[in-house]
Formats: C-alpha cells, sequence, structure tokens
C-alpha cells in the first residue's frame, strides 16, 4: 500500500467519494451512487477450524441491488465492484512479484464474462455469468489519467515476462478469475476464500471500497480497466488499517 500512497494524491478519492460525478472528466458517465453503495463496515474473519478466510462487506441499502446496465460491447462495458484492498503480496495469490496493491474485487459487468471456468449463476453456460456478482483477484496502481486515480495494472504480453495464475480470464491485466463462492444476503456480501489459496498468510490488513469502473478497448489515452468514481471508503482515507479477526 505504501506504493500508492506515495504516488496518488488522496485528494482525488476524497473527492471521488464525494462525488461521483467526477467521472464526466474523462467522457465516462459513472452509476449514481446509492445506498446499496455506501459501506457501513467491512472485516475480514479467519475461521481456524475450516482454515477459511471470510470477507465482508455491509451496506446501508441491499447488497448487490445496484446493477450496471449493459451497453451491449466491451469497449465502454460498466463494472460495478466491491472491493477489499489488502496487503497480501502478489505471490500470495498467484502473480509473479510486482509494483501495486492485491485486491479481491467482486465485480458485476453484463457486457461479458471473464470467468470461464466458473457458472456462477448455475444455469449449465458458463459463458453468461458476467452480471452475477463473482470475484477478481487483481493488482491495482495509480492512474491519473481517470478520476478514481487507478487502474488494474496492465502488462504487453509480447515483451514483458510475468505469471499469472491458471484461472486468469487471457487479458492482457494482472488479472485472475478464482471462482470464490458469493453470498449476497441483505445488506451483507460475504466471500469464501479458503487460506490455501492466499498461500496461508492470515496477517494481512485490509481496507473496503465501493467503486465503478469502465473497460476501455479504443482511447489510448485512458487506461484498459480503469476506476472512474469511488462511493464508499470504509477507512476513510485507503489506509488499509484492518487486520483479520482470528
Amino acid at each position: 500500500m505504501r506504493f500508492i500512497l506515495s504516488v496518488l494524491c488522496m485528494c482525488t478519492l476524497i473527492s471521488a467519494v464525494a462525488a461521483p460525478e467526477v467521472a464526466h472528466a474523462q467522457a465516462v458517465e459513472a452509476i449514481p451512487s446509492t445506498e446499496d453503495l455506501q459501506l457501513r463496515s467491512t472485516q475480514v474473519r479467519y475461521l481456524e477450524r475450516l482454515d477459511l478466510l471470510v470477507f465482508e462487506q455491509q451496506v446501508d441499502g441491499s447488497i448487490g441491488a445496484t446493477l450496471p446496465q449493459p451497453v451491449g460491447q466491451l469497449d465502454g462495458a460498466p463494472v460495478l465492484a466491491y472491493v477489499f484492498p489488502t496487503t497480501l503480496s502478489p505471490e500470495d495469490v498467484g502473480f509473479s512479484a510486482t509494483d501495486g496493491t492485491v485486491a479481491l474485487a467482486v465485480t458485476s459487468h453484463p457486457d461479458f464474462d471473464d470467468t470461464p471456468l466458473w457458472d456462477e449463476n448455475s444455469d449449465r453456460n458458463y459463458d453468461n455469468d458476467g452480471r452475477t456478482w463473482h470475484t477478481h483477484w487483481v493488482v491495482l496502481v495509480p492512474d491519473e489519467r481517470v478520476p478514481g486515480g487507478l487502474k488494474v495494472k496492465e502488462y504487453v504480453p509480447e515483451t514483458d515476462s510475468v505469471v499469472l495464475p491458471p484461472t486468469n480470464p487471457g487479458m492482457p491485466m494482472f488479472l485472475d478469475s478464482p471462482g470464490f463462492s458469493v453470498v449476497t444476503q441483505e445488506d451483507w456480501l460475504r466471500v469464501m476464500i479458503p487460506a490455501q489459496r492466499v498461500s496461508h498468510n492470515t496477517d494481512f490488513t485490509f481496507d473496503g471500497v465501493t467503486a465503478y469502473m469502465e473497460v476501455n478497448t479504443s482511447d489510448d489515452s485512458r487506461p484498459l480497466l480503469g476506476v472512474y468514481a469511488v462511493y464508499s471508503i470504509a477507512s476513510g482515507d485507503l489506509s488499509l488499517p484492518f487486520a483479520v479477526d482470528k
């Protein structure tokens, strides 16, 4: 996290929390904020008898009730996310060593399916689950070209030597589709992760964020997947102050 804080001025994110419409600065219209995107609490619990981590967020409204509407193509596709930035290392979740902040992102994006190994809506079709809330590991880095000040870190397949988990969806980013179980119930979001899937690291710290992201495949002046609005930050300053409850 020190990497991001040393590069990114926090006023960018704080202003985004207060006014998501700042995203218009990049000709991108974010989803308006609702109570469904306002965090009341966030926590991660470690259940030793099950060797299981439970990532949780509670909101003021109904978890997952606000959803992005499809635009009919990948370019400009909206992505809504409940995010847990962490101090886990990229290697803990299967990436090669790299700068940036590892985050668990629970996302919905109706225009594409990037979890080819998983059938989240249980209809026996593995290609139509983008709208259903599902999990990703991502590495976030600063990018001042977008109002939220962050993007998912990209790489050039032809020249960069990187390692991604075998469950990655094949996009040129530090992005994985691990297939963890997501439970949305009233105002609670819960994600169950076996500790083995984070190299048994249960001593990390974390934060909670809700954000609007968007895919860009046509404009070289913007990232492939950037953050355009931040609706809520559990800590208020993205300092990752919360410890795993054991």
